[in-house]
C-alpha cells in the first residue's frame, strides 16, 4: 500500500513537471523572433549582389553602380553589380525569380522587365507582380527630340506639321517595346499625329540616325542627347516628366499641352518573391538613407537622374499603375516585339 502511494506521488510530480516544461517550451517559442525578424536584424552578413538586366554602360547600369559603392561603405559588406542582359530583361528576371529570398540578391531594372514585358510578350516565365518591392532609385525624363530640318518649335506646331505632312515624319526608338517606342505610341494615340516607327538597338544608333536626318523625331533620354542640344544639332521641344526639369527650366512639359501625358524612365529595385516584408523594409530604408544624401543626389543629377527613394508600398503601387498604363498603350496600338 505504501509503495502504491509512493508511486502515485511520483507520477503526480512527473505530470506537473511535464506540464510546466510544456508551458515553458511554448512560452519560449512564443517569445522567439520570427524568421523575418531574424533576417531583418541580421542583414547583411555577407556580400550583396545586384542584378542588372542590361549591358554595362547607360543609365540602367550606372545608377545601381553609383549606389552600390555607397551601400558597401554603409553596411561594411561587398556589393557586386552583375550584368545579365538579354531578351529585354526577361532572361535576368526569370533567373532572379527563383533565387533565395534572403536579401543578398537584388534586381535593379528599368520598366521593361518590371512593368512592360508582361503585356508585350505572349509569354514570359516569371511574374513581376510577385517580386517584392524595395525602392525606386531615380527617374530620368524622356525628351521630345527633333531634327533641325523640321520647322516646328513647339508641341502644338509639331502636331500640326505631322497632320499636314503625314508621310514626312519618322520617329526613332531604342527598339520595339522600349520606353521610347511606347512614349511615341502614346503621343500618337493622344494627338492623332501620323508618324512611322523606325526601331534601333539602343540609344546610340537611334540618335546617330536622328543627327543625320534619316529620322526626324525621337522620344529619347535627355542625358544622352545633352551634348547635341548644346551645339544645336538637335532641338528639344518638350520633356515628358510631370514637372519641368531644373536643368531645363524654360523647356515645357508635354502635359502642359496634352493633359495627363507623363512618361519617365524609372529604375526600380526589387527582391525575389517571398522575401519577408520586414527585410524588404530594412533594405529600402538603408538605400533611401543613402539616396537622400546631398552627395548622392548630386551624383544622380549629374547624369540627368532625379532621386526618388520611395517605400516598398509606394513602389508596389507605382509598378501596378505603370503596368496598367503601358498595357493600355500596347493593346490600343497593337504593339508587338517583331
Amino acid at each position: 500500500m505504501t509503495q502504491d502511494k509512493s508511486f502515485s506521488s511520483r507520477r503526480h510530480h512527473l505530470k506537473q513537471w511535464g506540464q510546466l516544461s510544456t508551458l515553458s517550451l511554448l512560452g519560449s517559442m512564443g517569445a522567439a523572433p520570427s524568421v523575418a525578424q531574424v533576417q531583418s536584424t541580421a542583414w547583411p552578413q555577407k556580400a550583396i549582389h545586384i542584378i542588372v538586366p542590361n549591358p554595362a554602360g547607360g543609365s540602367a547600369d550606372l545608377l545601381p553602380r553609383l549606389i552600390s559603392e555607397a551601400l558597401s561603405l554603409k553596411v561594411s559588406q561587398p556589393v557586386v553589380v552583375e550584368n545579365r542582359p538579354g531578351a529585354a530583361g526577361n532572361i535576368a528576371a526569370e533567373w532572379f525569380s527563383n533565387v533565395e529570398p534572403d536579401g543578398y540578391t537584388l534586381f535593379a531594372a528599368p520598366p521593361p522587365s518590371l512593368s512592360i514585358n508582361v503585356s508585350l510578350y505572349p509569354k514570359i516565365n516569371y511574374d513581376p507582380s510577385k517580386f517584392v518591392p524595395i525602392t525606386i532609385l531615380a527617374t530620368v525624363s524622356n525628351a521630345l527630340l527633333v531634327h533641325p530640318s523640321i520647322s516646328a518649335s513647339t508641341v502644338q506646331e509639331l502636331i500640326a506639321f505631322s497632320k499636314a505632312n503625314p508621310d514626312k515624319l519618322a520617329y526613332a526608338s531604342q527598339g520595339n517595346g522600349s520606353t521610347s517606342h511606347l512614349t511615341a505610341e502614346l503621343f500618337k494615340q493622344k494627338t492623332g499625329a501620323p508618324m512611322v516607327h523606325v526601331p534601333y538597338k539602343g540609344d546610340a544608333p537611334a540618335i546617330a540616325d536622328l543627327l543625320a536626318g534619316h529620322v526626324q523625331i525621337m522620344f529619347g533620354n535627355i542625358a544622352a542627347a545633352s551634348s547635341h542640344l548644346k551645339t544645336g544639332k538637335l532641338k528639344l521641344l518638350a520633356v515628358t516628366s510631370a514637372k519641368r526639369l531644373s536643368g531645363y527650366p524654360s523647356v515645357p512639359c508635354i502635359n502642359e499641352t496634352i493633359p495627363g501625358f507623363i512618361s519617365v524612365t524609372w529604375f526600380g529595385v526589387v527582391a525575389p518573391p517571398k522575401t519577408p516584408m520586414a527585410l524588404a523594409q530594412k533594405i529600402s530604408k538603408t538605400m533611401a538613407d543613402i539616396l537622400k544624401t546631398p552627395e548622392m543626389m548630386k551624383k544622380y543629377a549629374e547624369v540627368g537622374a532625379e532621386v526618388v527613394a520611395n517605400t516598398p508600398e509606394e513602389l508596389g503601387q507605382w509598378m501596378k499603375e505603370d503596368t496598367e498604363r503601358w498595357r493600355a498603350v500596347i493593346k490600343t496600338g497593337n504593339v508587338t516585339i517583331d
